[in-house]
């Protein structure tokens, strides 16, 4: 199995666990819950309640991680996720932007991310003497390997913080790809669509040795005429 599906396996496995990242916009406790309006946030990609939008702003405009903190989230990100001849990697559907948003709106997570780094950065030091972003890309593929596939045998004390940490970031970069277009068109996810429907099937229909009456059937199954709307008399007999 390719890694990426592996990974899009692991994306469905994890699901549930998503719904933790959840923007608190989303709360029904939330103030302004109860108004439906919806508008757009500056960038335009989706409808927000008044309260949501405002709730985006606020945290938007607030500063947790650094540059070099978010640089090497993006290294990591396209470690995880690169590109593949077919779709774009981790960094070209802005998911180190996502895991910015989640991590000032969820202020949980951000004890765990800024000291993941800081383990992230003493590995790859402790073992080139550099940063992890100033490393070669084998160098950091050989640290992010001891932790996304840690060998019980070889286990050192110490990387169980690296581990925890590599399993926290898997889980917010398969969130953040797969719930933009990109990772969907990736996934070959279509959405919900019409299609046509034209009846009951025939074995089922035999299975409780029912059927159609020709005359029902002609005017609710008759797909030449499934954008009419149909008009019923007084007595509710189906006109057309």
């Amino acid at each position: 199995m390719k890694r990426r599906e592996t990974l899009r396996t692991l994306l469905v496995g994890t699901i549930g666990s998503a719904a933790l990242l959840t923007a608190s916009g989303c709360d029904p406790d939330a103030s302004g819950a109860a108004n439906l309006e919806v508008g757009n946030n500056d960038n335009g990609l989706y409808g927000r309640t008044p309260a949501e939008i405002e709730h985006d702003e606020e945290v938007n405009a607030e500063i947790y991680l650094n540059e070099h903190e978010l640089a090497s989230i993006a290294v990591l990100c396209d470690i995880i996720l690169p590109a593949t001849t077919t779709a774009g990697s981790a960094t070209d559907a802005k998911v180190p932007d996502f895991i910015d948003f989640i991590v000032k709106d969820l202020p949980d997570l951000q004890l765990p991310i800024r000291g993941g780094l800081m383990w992230l950065n003493y590995e790859a030091n402790r073992r080139f003497g550099k940063d992890f972003i100033t490393c070669l890309p084998e160098e950091e593929v050989q640290i992010i390997e001891d932790i996304a596939y840690p060998d019980p045998e070889e286990l050192r004390p110490d990387m169980a913080y690296g581990i925890t940490f590599f399993d926290l970031m898997r889980n917010l970069t398969l969130t953040g790809y797969y719930t933009t277009k990109m990772g969907l068109d990736d996934l070959g996810y279509t959405g919900n669509f019409a299609n046509v429907w034209d009846g009951v099937p025939a074995e089922v229909l035999a299975d409780h040795d029912v059927d159609y009456d020709e005359e029902w059937l002609a005017k609710c199954v008759d797909q030449n005429e499934r954008m009419t709307i149909a008009e019923w008399d007084e007595d509710g007999n189906l006109l057309t």
